[in-house]
């Protein structure tokens, strides 16, 4: 779990386009996982999963304090829409192909940290913790984003502390360019942060 976490709780804010790009709605990756983006008809089943995951996210996840009703979560799922359409960020989630409609993650491409670049951020339910799914999805995220005219660095943030996220960058060859300050504002978070980054 990146502090960038995929969003799938949190407000996004306005922002100019980052791509005049789209990546690809439906990515389907080795394993039978598949990656699709996020829209209005999938905010039931991200409320179920996001409140079953609670605790698991809890330490990480700033958002996740508190369960968050059906209606927040469309509201958040109709703001990733928008987003996707302007450019600004994309919005995913992983099923697996043996269990349509039931999201075992979450993802995103996030272009909050500058021009020319998109940071991941992404989130594992906990019965799937450890089957290679959130490092599946960001290789396939990293490449669908350097792949977007005008960008040219990805970027994945995690806490030192949380060293299951810090592997994913690890494991596909990101290059650990900087331990930056940060706000703690989750419960296991040390306000240290790890920035891994690629470039095209």
């Amino acid at each position: 779990m990146s502090p960038a976490q995929s969003q799938s709780c949190e407000p996004l804010r306005a922002a100019p386009e980052m791509t005049t790009g789209r990546p690809p709605e439906l990515l389907r990756l080795p394993g039978g996982l598949s990656l699709h983006r996020r829209r209005s008809t999938h905010a039931p089943a991200l409320n179920r999963a996001v409140r079953a995951n609670l605790e698991h996210l809890r330490p990480w996840m700033e958002w996740a304090a508190e369960a968050p009703s059906r209606a927040r979560t469309a509201e958040l799922t109709r703001a990733g829409t928008a987003a996707w359409e302007a450019g600004t960020d994309f919005m995913y989630l992983a099923e697996l192909d043996a269990a349509p409609g039931r999201v075992v993650a979450a993802l995103g491409l996030h272009g909050r940290i500058g021009p020319g670049a998109l940071e991941i951020g992404y989130w594992v339910a906990a019965r799937h913790v450890g089957r290679g799914i959130a490092t599946t999805a960001a290789g396939a995220l990293t490449e669908a984003a350097l792949a977007l005219p005008g960008i040219a660095r990805v970027e994945i943030r995690c806490d030192r502390a949380n060293t299951a996220s810090a592997a994913v960058p690890r494991k596909l060859g990101y290059r650990l360019d900087r331990i930056a300050e940060a706000s703690v504002r989750a419960p296991a978070e040390t306000g240290r942060q790890l920035v891994w980054i690629k470039e095209r």
